[in-house]
């Protein structure tokens, strides 16, 4: 069995009867919607139409959201229906980033995830979703659509049908007849401040109350509208796009690159003899490096809607979610690292004796979990395939380079008050000057210099090199993180050394803030 919805847009009226009865039926919250009805006006006074979209969950035959849910809380049945299960929900939210049609929302009463789950309640006894069932118009179509019998078969084999986002490869199976390009294109019609009989808010981490709209630059509503093939479209009702992830993503993304990047140096340096070895040194820079990997643990955990459950990641795995693979990637990190860590507290107060052997092991053992710990969220971020941006092939290598950035500077913070060696000195300035000069010329020509692939990639490119996130990108990011920090390396004193380090930091900073941040705020739908 193979389950989808036709839409046929000939027919629907826009009366919202699907998007009430769908609340009815499954006690959807107010304030969210599992089914709505997107309309785009068209045309100028007086020849102006109103185009109206059935918009919901396209139960896809390769759902994004199922393969990055961590708990295996979103799943597909063998009938193909994409259900969610609320037990098993953490509330991180992934599966909101991976969703390319903003078709999951959160729950504001159970803190999980919903949507659309075809009314699976009722199909298991042989009923038709009630939206289906209470359309006046017969305008949506439900069934199986690998039986050739049955209704929506014959509708799909009689009529030209589209999708949303087909180069998506998600192989939606909500199929539209007679769909209009400015209603399926989430870009065509910018949304204003309001629409017609809603304001435009976005839910912010804490439910503190909203501080900005979440489209984009809010523009005057006289002025909306676009121009499409010679006419005006302008959006008039649309279900309200939530940003799910804040400041505590962009902040773990730099305190994951300390814990990682000062593990990853010193096991650098010792391997290849760069530098000498000394457990001092060790316990200095290992101690920033763990508390860093604790407050990232914290920031997680934090960040999820349901905290009391994240131990859900570990006892309920689920192994293609990059969320999955990279907590236990984190915990095998800060496993090795901290025995390392309290083998070196040992030695050096006297209780035992670490040999070199040892040590050379056990730097072996961390190296590679800490470009792990490093890069894994690269892949993440790939899997969040709503976010065009965020697919960059250059990711990992911008990750490595700013852990190995980081793991330098943490040693040049701690210079002026710490007797590490010369040498220590010389390779933590040469790394961290390097990661400087190469994370630059990545970010400049590799992130903003080439074309994008797609229009979502591109417009949220240049809402951070020209837009709203410009002025934190190019003063934040590269000016104060990056040219600044290359300054005060120049002047070669310990001190200015470690407000480099500091300055690069508060860098990173806002550059991860407004990758985080610019493609949440464009709509899906």
């Amino acid at each position: 069995m193979n389950y989808g919805f036709v839409i046929d847009n000939r027919k629907c009226i826009g009366c919202h009867a699907c998007s009430t009865a769908c609340k009815s039926e499954n006690d959807v919250p107010l304030g969210v919607n599992r089914t709505w009805v997107k309309s785009v006006e068209i045309g100028l006074y007086p020849d102006v139409r109103r185009n109206f979209q059935v918009t919901r969950c396209n139960h896809c035959a390769n759902p994004p959201c199922v393969r990055i849910c961590p708990t295996a809380a979103m799943y597909q049945r063998d009938d193909g229906i994409v259900e969610f299960n609320n037990d098993s929900c953490i509330g991180c939210k992934a599966c909101m980033q991976a969703c390319p049609y903003d078709a999951i929302h959160i729950d504001p009463e159970t803190k999980t995830a919903a949507k659309c789950h075809f009314c699976s309640h009722r199909i298991e006894i042989g009923l038709e979703p009630a939206c289906v069932v209470v359309c006046p118009e017969h305008a949506i179509v439900s069934g199986d659509m690998d039986d050739p019998a049955t209704e929506i078969s014959r509708i799909i084999a009689g009529h030209q049908t589209t999708v949303r986002k087909p180069e998506q490869g998600t192989a939606p199976k909500v199929l539209y007849i007679n769909g209009s390009d400015v209603s399926l294109h989430p870009g065509a019609a910018p949304t204003p401040k309001t629409f017609a009989a809603a304001d435009v808010i976005t839910k912010q981490h804490g439910g503190t109350p909203p501080k900005q709209h979440s489209q984009g630059v809010p523009m005057d509503p006289i002025q909306v509208g676009v121009r499409v093939a010679g006419q005006m479209a302008q959006l008039h009702y649309n279900a309200q796009h939530e940003v799910p992830w804040h400041w505590p993503v962009p902040a773990y993304l730099v305190t994951k690159g300390i814990g990682a990047g000062a593990f990853g140096f010193l096991s650098l340096g010792l391997l290849t003899g760069a530098i000498a070895y000394d457990s001092l040194t060790v316990l200095l820079g290992g101690a920033l490096g763990i508390l860093a990997t604790l407050i990232t643990t914290g920031l997680l955990v934090y960040d999820l809607e349901r905290p009391e459950r994240f131990l859900y990641i570990l006892t309920r795995p689920q192994w293609r979610s990059w969320l999955t693979r990279g907590a236990f990637l984190l915990i095998g990190f800060s496993a090795v690292s901290g025995l390392w860590w309290g083998l070196e507290l040992a030695s050096w107060m006297g209780v035992l004796s670490l040999p070199s052997f040892a040590q050379t092991g056990l730097a072996l053992l961390t190296l590679p979990l800490a470009v792990g710990t490093a890069v894994y969220t690269a892949f993440l971020f790939a899997q969040a395939e709503g976010r065009d941006l965020w697919q960059s092939p250059l990711m990992p290598l911008h990750l490595l380079i700013q852990a190995l950035m980081m793991g330098a500077a943490s040693f040049l913070l701690l210079s002026p008050v710490a007797a590490f060696d010369a040498d220590l000195i010389h390779f933590a300035r040469w790394v961290f000057g390097a990661a400087l000069v190469t994370d630059a010329a990545a970010t400049l020509m590799g992130e903003f210099g080439i074309a994008h692939a797609s229009e979502q990639a591109a417009r949220a490119a240049h809402e951070i090199s020209h837009g709203r996130y410009s002025r934190q990108f190019w003063l934040g990011a590269m000016v104060l993180g990056h040219v600044v920090p290359l300054l005060l390396l120049a002047a070669n004193l310990s001190v200015l050394s470690a407000l480099a380090a500091v300055c690069a930091g508060v860098g990173l900073y806002f550059y991860e803030h407004a990758l985080v941040m610019a493609p949440q705020e464009l709509p899906n739908s």
